[in-house]
């Protein structure tokens, strides 16, 4: 087994940075969750320590980021929710990770951001994308750009459509956007597993990888 890493985790209160730090603290890493209401976390370990903060204030992320190995991010909002959460919150991230010379980072956007956007079915690339999902949408290329333009080991993680099922381990990972008989779903456990297995894997360094079942 390799060695434990310190590592960060922003949008850990969320559906997949739950998952992260549950399977992290479960193969011996040690975790900060970086979250701007603790009790919505709702989790307590010997290896996890728990950082108030809010993303969007670039001291708060300063702050916490000393000290780590990794950084791990799962920022998201809702749907309806118009902001720019995901990029301008990566922005500080990776400030911060060059100012305290932390160099790995992992990040989750989505699927048809880029060049995968051929992967989406047609309801998703013709209607959902378009009239509900187009300012997260929008949000998450600017991310993914300020993450391409930075000079710290990243991969991102492009998973289809969400879901709550158990982890299988049994996934594609980095298929081309023309792959044929994909579902474009993918349990949220599944893509933390994914997501912590690249701690150690250069694989897909520099590299935005697609996931699905």
């Amino acid at each position: 087994m390799s060695k434990p890493l310190h590592l960060l985790v922003f949008g850990a209160t969320g559906g997949t940075g739950r998952h992260l730090v549950t399977q992290a603290l479960a193969q011996g890493h040690h975790v900060t969750a970086f979250v701007r209401t603790p009790s919505k976390l709702g989790l307590t370990h010997p290896q996890l320590r728990v950082v108030m903060g809010d993303v969007l204030a670039y001291a708060d992320v300063l702050t916490a980021m000393p000290g780590h190995d990794a950084v791990l991010c799962a920022l998201g909002t809702p749907s309806a929710q118009h902001d720019t959460l995901r990029s301008a919150g990566t922005r500080h991230i990776l400030q911060a990770m060059q100012v305290c010379a932390i160099q790995r980072f992992i990040c989750l956007t989505t699927l048809g951001i880029g060049d995968s956007k051929a992967a989406l079915p047609f309801l998703h690339k013709y209607i959902l994308v378009p009239l509900v999902l187009r300012h997260a949408f929008a949000d998450s290329e600017t991310q993914e750009q300020l993450i391409r333009q930075s000079p710290v080991a990243w991969t991102i993680a492009r998973p289809g459509e969400l879901t709550n099922g158990p982890q299988t381990g049994a996934y594609q990972h980095g298929f081309a956007a023309t792959a044929k008989g994909l579902r474009i779903k993918i349990a949220r456990a599944d893509v933390a597993e994914f997501m912590l297995r690249q701690l150690h894997e250069p694989t897909y360094l520099r590299q935005a990888v697609s996931l699905s079942y």
